[in-house]
């Protein structure tokens, strides 16, 4: 099955995820905090576009990666049968992963 588009579910360990990292960088600047959330969030958005760019993990088994900030992956999981993305988590690079 070929999907022409692709509906996105986000787990709530990817939300969790995303708080921490704004609340993180809110600490010393809130603004900041808050438009690096927007920015991550956005760009799994893109994910709903099959033309949009999907990239096999090197890191985890059978998941996708969403490389959208320079320190942040975003790792996802897609299934054809039904055209879902479902987002997994959102880390830092230098943490391990799961």
């Amino acid at each position: 099955m070929s999907c022409s588009a692709w509906h996105v579910l986000r787990r709530p360990e990817y939300r969790e995820d995303l708080d921490a990292i704004e609340s993180w960088i809110a600490k010393d600047n809130p603004a900041a905090g808050t438009a690096m959330w927007l920015l991550i969030d956005e760009q799994v958005d893109h994910l709903a576009d099959a033309n949009f760019p999907r990239r096999p993990s090197t890191r985890v088994a059978e998941a996708f990666e969403l490389v959208e900030h320079e320190n942040y992956i975003v790792y996802f999981d897609q299934d054809e049968t039904d055209c879902s993305v479902i987002v997994r988590a959102v880390v830092h690079v230098a943490r391990r992963f799961p």
